[in-house]
């Protein structure tokens, strides 16, 4: 009698711990993140951010990208997979600003908050929020900083840009050559300024070996190149090892954004000159938080937030606020 009594009360802790679980499970807040691609490390760095403040949270992270920088139906795929999958916030980063919005709005209909990290979308308020760099400013900075660099030298540019029509891809282009001190864009324009001064514009998709490939051909369009402008540390890798393959290394500024780990020690070894630093794992960790606290309260967060931005260079210039590469791998990515 005794034992059937304690199995009983065996039986129904364990029914009621599974009880438990169910309950703690249907109440954790699922949150989304869809990131431009899988293998760019700057979406790579920001997928750990996500994941490590989920974690702390308690809360249930689902991840998806685009097969590559520029593929919205990869992402309009995982954002209706997300709304299926229970997720009451999305993050992401959308590849195509304008394309991706109808998707958003749909899930923003259903309750979803949707919150662009890194790259804004086309209207910016198509989301619920941004959070991200001022791209803008990061241009700039490098802008500055290379025409500091060249010493009175006539500038000849190539930009080894993203691809037409993305903000990010704009902002950072047209604030580069606003830095510069050439005719440029505002912040608010998707169109890429193009001064006699730029004597090649060309596409790099933020990848290493497209990047290479622009390089190539800029150079063969105009062989005394004597200033690089890239949208990241990848597509200014690319254009290194261009430069280096054509003899030409020694005698080009190169400049980019990102601030990425590698894209530092690049900067430290000299290949690249100087660097606007982001922060993804900020971003990514910001979202995660929003997107648990609207799970418990309901209160949505909204508008801008800039997420900071540091130029790291290898060698300081007079009149050009930098820091060195040691404080750029002390931070990059946005690690304590």
């Amino acid at each position: 009698m005794t034992s059937r009594r304690s199995l009983a009360v065996s039986l129904g802790a364990v029914a009621l711990a599974l009880a438990a679980a169910q309950a703690s499970a249907a109440d954790q807040p699922i949150v989304g993140l869809i990131t431009k691609t899988e293998t760019n490390p700057f979406f790579v760095k920001m997928k750990e951010g996500a994941a490590e403040a989920a974690k702390a949270k308690g809360a249930k992270l689902l991840t998806a990208a685009g097969k590559q920088d520029g593929d919205n139906a990869g992402q309009v795929t995982a954002i209706e997979n997300m709304i299926a999958a229970g997720a009451k916030t999305i993050l992401i980063t959308p590849s195509d600003a304008k394309a991706i919005v109808p998707a958003i709005k749909k899930a923003r209909d259903k309750g979803v908050m949707v919150i662009a990290l890194d790259s804004p979308t086309d209207p910016q308020e198509a989301v619920d929020a941004l959070f991200a760099t001022d791209n803008y400013k990061a241009g700039v900075l490098i802008g500055q900083y290379a025409k500091a660099a060249l010493a009175g030298k006539p500038a000849k540019i190539a930009t080894l840009d993203l691809f037409p029509g993305h903000p990010v891809g704009a902002q950072r282009h047209n604030g580069f050559l606003k830095g510069f001190g050439l005719a440029a864009n505002a912040a608010t324009s998707n169109e890429l300024s193009k001064p006699a001064e730029v004597v090649c514009m060309a596409d790099s998709y933020g990848d290493q070996a497209k990047g290479q490939t622009a390089m190539e051909n800029c150079l063969q369009k105009n062989p005394d190149i004597n200033l690089v402008y890239a949208i990241n540390e990848p597509a200014a890798a690319g254009a290194f090892k261009a430069l280096k393959s054509a003899g030409k290394d020694k005698n080009v500024v190169i400049v980019a954004v990102d601030g990425g780990c590698q894209g530092v020690k690049d900067v430290a070894a000299g290949k690249i000159a100087a660097t606007s630093q982001q922060y993804p794992l900020k971003m990514a960790a910001m979202g995660v938080e929003a997107g648990v606290a609207y799970a418990k309260t309901g209160k949505k967060v909204a508008g801008y937030t800039d997420t900071g931005v540091t130029l790291i260079a290898g060698k300081p210039v007079a009149g050009v606020d930098s820091k060195d590469t040691t404080t750029g791998l002390n931070l990059c990515w946005g690690k304590k």
